[in-house]
């Protein structure tokens, strides 16, 4: 049987422990980057366009749509809502200050096969899209 300090001791360092961890700082601008875009991929896949416009589109290119008299989930549909298992495979990502840049393989049934670049801004500690650019 455990004696008083037992107990202690093990809730001490499993607090340290989750101490230590936390001050890791969590994921890179990398890899938030990276889920930004896995993101973005999994919702055009799955028609979640609300969720593209409300959630990892910047303000600017919702704004931008806007412009042009189309409302964002409207020209996402429009331009996307045929696409047949729609796939995005993300390359090489570049991460300079508040900007970043991803390098991706989109693909669907019946389509031929793009590389885009999607860049992305640091907006409020997230990482929104900024624009959708061919090469």
């Amino acid at each position: 049987m455990a004696g008083p300090r037992g107990p202690r001791r093990r809730c001490l360092a499993i607090l340290l422990a989750a101490a230590a961890l936390a001050g890791c700082g969590g994921p890179s601008d990398t890899q938030q980057v990276r889920q930004t875009v896995t993101d973005f991929g999994r919702a055009v896949a799955h028609g979640d366009y609300a969720r593209v416009c409300t959630q990892l589109f910047a303000a600017r290119l919702v704004e931008q749509l806007q412009q042009i008299n189309l409302a964002c989930e409207a020209a996402l549909q429009r331009g996307w809502g045929s696409a047949r298992d729609p796939r995005l495979i993300i390359g090489a990502v570049n991460v300079d200050g508040r900007r970043a840049s991803a390098q991706v393989r989109t693909s669907a049934v019946g389509q031929a096969p793009s590389k885009d670049t999607i860049e992305l801004v640091k907006v409020n500690g997230r990482w929104r899209i900024a624009a959708l650019r061919e090469p």
